[in-house]
């Protein structure tokens, strides 16, 4: 059985209309998870939480906010006020800034050109809220996205790999399950991706094993950007 076939069975779905794509930002649009993963590493050791690259790669995606507050409870064992997360998370945000812009991922223009002339949608949900990336996901990208399809940490109350955010990126893009597909790069994204009952690709463009990525539940796996570029529309023929 296709991708597709088994994807429809899994969800007990009759039919599979792509009308929107929602991407994951880090990673995704951009390769931003090296600078990201030295953010958290220098910006946590400030507050005496140890956090490793292998650490920033496996929580990528969840909320800046949600992460913090996690990693101090295992190794404090307290529960931090929402105020002090968010002003580690200020922190972090200020080591990654001052690191300078990350690149945008090779073949990522060339991906969305495509799904634009087939007529879909394009959406970015992200576990970011921070609005210099909000303003230059708009600069970069605004050929083929406008805000009002863009979702961030502080639409939802539960970031991925809970479906909330993939779910709000619907709500925007005014699509069901069955019509979306959305592209990530991180378990906790493909989790919430598969949750939301999406169709879920996942482009490894970090140190991950492939295995994590297919076990959270991708329906297809990419080895590059480009891989999943110069393949889509052969796979999504729309």
């Amino acid at each position: 059985m296709s991708p597709i076939g088994d994807y429809l069975k899994k969800h007990g779905f009759e039919q599979f209309e792509p009308k929107a794509v929602l991407f994951d930002m880090d990673g995704v649009l951009y390769n931003s998870m090296p600078h990201h993963a030295i953010a958290w590493q220098r910006s946590m050791a400030l507050f005496g939480i140890h956090m490793t690259e292998a650490d920033a790669y496996a929580t990528e995606g969840a909320r800046g906010i949600d992460t913090i507050r996690q990693m101090v409870i295992q190794q404090k064992g307290e529960k931090i006020t929402l105020e002090l997360a968010q002003e580690m998370y200020d922190e972090k945000t200020r080591q990654f800034h001052a690191m300078g812009e990350a690149p945008l991922m090779p073949g990522i223009i060339g991906l969305m050109e495509q799904i634009k002339h087939q007529g879909l949608s394009i959406g970015v949900v992200t576990g970011s809220g921070q609005r210099p990336l909000i303003n230059r996901l708009v600069k970069d990208f605004g050929a083929f996205l406008d805000e009002q399809h863009i979702v961030t940490a502080y639409d939802v109350k539960r970031g991925k790999p809970n479906p909330d955010p993939y779910l709000m990126g619907m709500e925007k893009a005014g699509t069901q399950p069955w019509q979306t597909i959305v592209i990530e790069n991180a378990p906790l994204g493909v989790k919430a991706g598969t949750a939301s009952r999406a169709f879920t690709i996942a482009v490894n463009t970090g140190p991950l094993p492939d295995a994590v990525l297919t076990d959270a539940g991708a329906d297809l796996l990419f080895a590059k950007m480009v891989d999943l570029r110069d393949q889509w529309s052969q796979l999504f023929n729309i």
